[in-house]
């Protein structure tokens, strides 16, 4: 087993794979060591957008962009109190070599449509990736390997190795459990990047920084565990914003199946072909394809709830008030089960049937109603004139559930809906330790540690990216200027 390399990178997720095509690019000797038994990560299962500016999908439709304004209203989305944290300099850094990374990943063959709107962009700046984000894993992983970069999947890294000569003290290399065989140590000559995901599925982590009340929300990427941070912290590195989460928010559970999008080619010819068509496709066509994907992955709206949606659990009880989050995610975490169903009665199902009152949206997208999540997940919808004949679809007696309904001011009468399981995710998180633009991790005086560098959910540094499509773009971005920049470092990390 060969263990001397230039790079290490630490995650095989969209901004691992970045910046370890990039450096193998500029020469270098790049191995990549994911703890999965595959590629892919939290983008791998993502819908794909990609949010730029002054790209050449704008310029083609006469679309004219400025980054200031793209920071401006990147600013915008979410509570301004979470923005007010937000770390505008490096966001704006970002901003500003997006596009580079969209023509980057093009000349790679992966193809866009778009841009899309999404307010409160003042233009529209989402490109979304054919036919999903898994061609992002896919062609990188290729570009990697023709490039002559190693992968080794099944590889948990457990720590860093470090080395002391005159210039100091600086990270050496990695040590890593691989294949449950052992631990196997591997030098990094020029520096290792850690692009191991978020904490959302850290129970430690999130009940550390977040609060207690939340340990029990799982993360929408289960492998998402928090493994840079702790890596990051470990060797010195400062982590900010650990706190800020993007959810809890209600999901439905995904489907037994990947849906079709899911199974499209991502990287070769075939994709190459899907990207030349999609002008061609069908706009009925395209559309179903985008609203298949709307009902695997988006959440329900809270403006069901105002309108008199209830949720109930396993047993058919009614347990939080559910205009209230995070209160009702906590109390759904807290279920026996994890879970629980909406339920919607005759004129909800009517209401929900048509715009401007839909179920899901992805904005400016799509829209799904109640008669898509019945005709696309039929998993997850069941219907009934008879609340006992409901109860009994989804194994819930049927007696507590007609009590729960009768004590609902808001439920008039069927026919009745049950949506779900839904359980409480927390999508991302937006802690991160603390880069400089050469994405190189500082440690609390504002240092930058020699030989370790950051991407993706791991060097957030203090950056809210709220907003489809900015996570993605970050994470494929950072990881792009983090190979640049650990090639470009020296023989001892610097």
């Amino acid at each position: 087993m060969k263990t001397q390399w230039d790079v290490i990178v630490v995650g095989g997720g969209g901004s691992g794979l970045a910046a370890a095509v990039s450096a193998a690019e500029k020469g270098c000797r790049v191995l990549l060591l994911e703890k999965c038994p595959q590629l892919g990560g939290t983008t791998g299962i993502a819908v794909g957008s990609f949010t730029a500016n002054r790209t050449v999908h704008q310029r083609r439709s006469g679309i004219e962009d400025d980054v200031q304004q793209h920071e401006a209203d990147a600013g915008l989305f979410g509570p301004p109190e979470i923005q007010a944290r937000n770390n505008g300099e490096l966001r704006l850094f970002f901003l500003q070599h997006a596009a580079e990374t969209l023509d980057w990943l093009m000349g790679m063959g992966l193809r866009f449509h778009g841009p899309s709107p999404e307010p409160p962009n003042r233009v529209p700046r989402m490109h979304n990736v054919v036919p999903n984000a898994k061609a992002y894993i896919a062609v990188l992983q290729s570009r990697l390997l023709r490039l002559g970069g190693a992968i080794m999947c099944q590889s948990q890294v457990t720590g860093l190795t470090w080395a002391t000569d005159a210039a100091g003290r600086r990270v050496s290399g990695v040590v890593a459990d691989v294949g449950g065989q052992g631990s196997v140590t591997f030098s990094a000559s020029r520096g290792v990047v850690l692009a191991a995901g978020d904490y959302a599925n850290s129970t430690d982590l999130i009940a550390k920084h977040k609060g207690q009340q939340f340990a029990n929300i799982e993360g929408i990427n289960p492998y998402s565990t928090g493994d840079g941070h702790r890596i990051a912290g470990q060797a010195g590195g400062q982590l900010v914003n650990m706190d800020v989460t993007y959810g809890p928010e209600l999901r439905f559970l995904p489907p037994p199946r990947k849906p079709f999008s899911q199974l499209l080619p991502g990287s070769g010819p075939a994709a190459w072909l899907m990207g030349r068509l999609l002008p061609l496709v069908p706009r009925a066509v395209m559309h179903r394809m985008i609203k298949r994907l709307l009902v695997t992955w988006q959440h329900p709206e809270d403006a069901l709830f105002e309108d008199g949606a209830i949720l109930v659990n396993q047993r058919g009880e009614r347990f939080c008030q559910e205009r209230e989050s995070p209160a009702r995610e906590i109390a759904i975490a807290n279920q026996p089960e994890k879970w629980a169903y909406l339920l919607l009665d005759g004129a909800l199902i009517d209401r929900y049937r048509r715009w401007p009152h839909f179920v899901s949206t992805a904005p400016e997208i799509a829209y799904a109603y109640v008669d898509d999540y019945r005709r696309l997940r039929p998993d997850i919808t069941v219907m009934a004139e008879q609340l006992d004949m409901l109860a009994e679809q989804r194994g819930m007696s049927a007696e507590t559930l007609r009590k729960t309904v009768a004590a609902a001011p808001s439920m008039t009468g069927g026919p009745w809906i049950l949506l779900g399981p839904v359980k409480a995710y927390f999508t991302t998180t937006e802690g991160g330790v603390r880069i400089d633009r050469s994405l190189r991790v500082l440690d609390g005086a504002g240092g930058a540690i020699p030989g370790l560098y950051a991407v993706g959910q791991n060097g957030l540094s203090g950056m809210v990216l709220w907003g489809h499509g900015l996570h993605i773009a970050w994470a494929i971005t950072s990881g792009r200027l983090a190979g640049h920049a650990v090639a470009q470092s020296t023989d001892d990390g610097r």
